[in-house]
């Protein structure tokens, strides 16, 4: 028996990068998953590597819908529905760190507004949506933060790191109401993670490659040594979504990111530099 066998899954933001990893593992194991995204195209080549992973057609729902938009969540939940009758798991996994040429104080109060709704509001909404489904089946969600959203500042995009602040202080919130009816709520915050995210931002890849090279190769941004990859995190998702392997963490974030959040700008440098 598979570890997911029989459950169903929705995973927004499942068009590339941790979310196609995460799909494809839980196709893997056995779950029928709902894949969704804006681009259609990459929800296609999605679905191909996930049926070549083994998973079957029927077991597969496919929509392309704006989480930014309540008709495309309604569209999302209602499909998964109908085609598979129920809900076990909800993966929160779409967000962005939103680019408009602008950083710091100087980010405009509608790019505020544009990376609340994708990082935090979006989130509220689908759990909103999908809350009775998943009391039915006493089941998971798992929404994916970083550690952006964490004590550490970083000043350049204060709108992201606080939507993510938002969030996980919002899954611990939502956890403790929704456990009392047998529904588990946890996070998973990442660090850097070698994506899509970096062009989304507007980085080419020749750039997006030297800033893999200098973070994976500085111990000063990931100890580790090593940029992480999807695989790594749709890792953690699937322990947390699954009851047996992970019963007693509720409410809970696991930071995923080779110890990057472990520096502080003190310990960035070796002592014997400075004298």
């Amino acid at each position: 028996m598979k570890r997911f066998s029989g459950k169903t899954v929705i995973i927004t933001g499942s068009s590339s990068g941790i979310g196609r990893a995460t799909a494809i593992l839980f196709a893997k194991q056995g779950a029928q998953v709902t894949i969704t995204g804006r681009d259609a195209e990459k929800l296609e080549d999605t679905k191909k590597v996930i049926l070549k992973a083994a998973c079957k057609p029927h077991d597969l729902n496919i929509v392309v819908a704006n989480l930014t938009d309540p008709s495309g969540l309604d569209e999302i939940v209602k499909s998964t529905l109908d085609k598979f009758g129920k809900i076990d798991i909800l993966v929160n996994n779409a967000g962005a760190n939103i680019a408009d040429g602008t950083t710091n104080t100087d980010q405009s109060i509608e790019l505020y507004h544009r990376t609340f709704q994708i990082n935090f509001q979006a989130v509220v909404e689908m759990i909103k949506k999908t809350k009775n489904h998943l009391i039915n089946t006493k089941g998971e969600i798992v929404n994916v933060s970083s550690v952006a959203g964490d004590s550490q500042a970083l000043a350049a995009t204060p709108y992201y790191s606080s939507a993510k602040a938002a969030l996980n202080q919002y899954t611990r919130c939502v956890a403790l109401d929704l456990i009392q009816y047998g529904v588990r709520v946890n996070s998973v915050s990442p660090g850097v993670v070698s994506t899509g995210f970096l062009g989304a931002m507007g980085l080419p890849d020749d750039a997006k490659g030297k800033v893999e090279s200098f973070m994976a190769s500085n111990k000063n941004c990931i100890p580790e040594g090593v940029f992480g990859k999807p695989n790594d995190i749709a890792e953690v998702i699937l322990f947390l979504a699954d009851r047996k392997r992970s019963s007693y963490i509720v409410g809970q974030s696991i930071i995923a990111d080779g110890g990057t959040s472990l520096v502080t700008g003190m310990q960035a440098y070796d002592i014997q530099d400075m004298i």
